[in-house]
Order: C-alpha cells, then structure tokens, then sequence
C-alpha cells in the first residue's frame, strides 16, 4: 500500500467529465510525476487529492487511512503541503517572513524547522531578510517549497513548478525538488516539461482526457516508443 494513493478517481467539473477512473500513487523518499497534454486533467487530479474538488467516485487514501471525506484543511493538518503553480510566496514581505507565515498553524516553536529550511536550501538563510520580489525564479520556488515545509508534511504536491522560467533555473527548481525527496518527503508533481520531469522521476504517469494511458518507472517511460513519439517530440 502507497503511502499516498488516488485510487479510481472519477470526477467533473459541473457536468463536464474530467477524470475517468484514474489511479495514482507515491511512497515516502520517492518522486512521482504525473505528465500529459494540456486538458489531460493533471491538476484536476492534485485538487482531487488535496480535497479541493469531490470525487464523484474512488477514494483518497493517506498513510493507509480513507481520506477522501476529509476538508483540504484536515488534510493539510494530517500531513500534506501544496506549492500552487502561482502566487506561491508573498513578495512584499522577506524569505523570514515567508517561512513564518507557512508555520503559522502550528502552535510550537517553529524555529528548529526554519533552520532545517535553511540547512536545505543553504541560499535563503543568505537572503533570508530580502524580499521575496527581489529573489530570482528559483530562489523564490525554494522559497515556496521551504513555506509548506514549515507544517511539517510527510507528502508534498507541486503544481507545474517549472512554469514560465528558463531552462536553467528549471535545472536548478529540479535539483531542489531531488533534495525535498531526499529528505524523506513523498512528492506529487505535476508538470508540463515532460522529458526533464520523467528523467528525475522515480515513477510516472501519462493521463490523456483524465485516464491512466501508461504509468511506469521514469526511465520505463523515457524509452517507450509510444510515449516518446506522443509526448516527447519523438
């Protein structure tokens, strides 16, 4: 059993289908990514699982628990974090500031994690009283990542975190994806840079009009003759 699972999600969007019995899953200390063309309903499938959207069928489980009645909320307090593909950080306030907003739930001295932010991402303890609007792309995205880490998460969902930067800060956003798996995390990707997210992905998933089309190991995926010419130019 995965320690996160969406097993056999349908769901709509008022009365348009969007998901058809789709099945996804991730464990601790791995990194699933879940690809398709656009419309192929991957972010439906992360509002599915953070609660955001019902399920009209199937469930949501969580480290062997049905969560699948559970607000977006309980689901935060039981362990999950979210990085939205925009406005993921305040940019008027500092790397600090930013940190201290993400904990703010928690009733204990947050201080032990901000360290362990910063003992992560060694660049926001330089920069930790800039602004977040003064930080380049990836500065910020790791800014963004070390925010949902200050609740403490066993599992981390990123919604499309290589959007609109360039391909070298998408190398660098990769890189600090790896190190919040190595710390033990079970991550949750969704991304439109297919190649690059299925080359570091330890399993992936393609969804094509809300269904499971192949689901494998990243490399698996990579030398699929079918996958490479659909999804990856060839």
């Amino acid at each position: 059993m995965a320690y996160l699972e969406g097993n056999n999600l349908v769901a709509s969007y008022g009365v348009v289908p969007i998901l058809h019995e789709c099945s996804v899953e991730v464990e601790k200390g791995e990194l699933a990514v879940i690809v398709g063309p656009n419309g192929a309903g991957k972010s439906t499938v992360m509002r599915v699982l953070l609660g955001m959207l019902d399920a009209t069928s199937g469930s949501v489980k969580f480290d062997g628990k049905d969560i699948s009645m559970l607000s977006t909320q309980e689901r935060i307090n039981h362990g999950m974090a979210f990085v939205p593909q925009t406005k993921n950080v305040f940019p008027s306030m500092t790397v600090e500031e930013n940190l201290q907003m993400g904990g703010f739930i928690r009733k204990d001295d947050i201080s032990k994690t901000i360290d362990e932010v910063y003992e992560l991402f060694p660049i926001l303890h330089e920069k930790r009283k800039q602004l977040a609007e003064q930080l380049s792309g990836g500065q910020r995205q790791q800014v963004a990542f070390g925010r949902a880490m200050m609740t403490r998460p066993s599992v981390m969902l990123l919604d499309e975190p290589t959007a609109g930067v360039s391909p070298i800060v998408m190398d660098e956003i990769f890189s600090n994806i790896l190190d919040v798996r190595n710390a033990g995390m079970a991550v949750l990707m969704v991304e439109q840079n297919a190649q690059q997210a299925l080359n570091i992905a330890d399993k992936g998933y393609v969804l094509v009009s809300g269904r499971n089309e192949h689901t494998g190991t990243g490399k698996e995926l990579i030398n699929n003759p079918e996958v490479r010419k659909k999804f990856l130019g060839g």
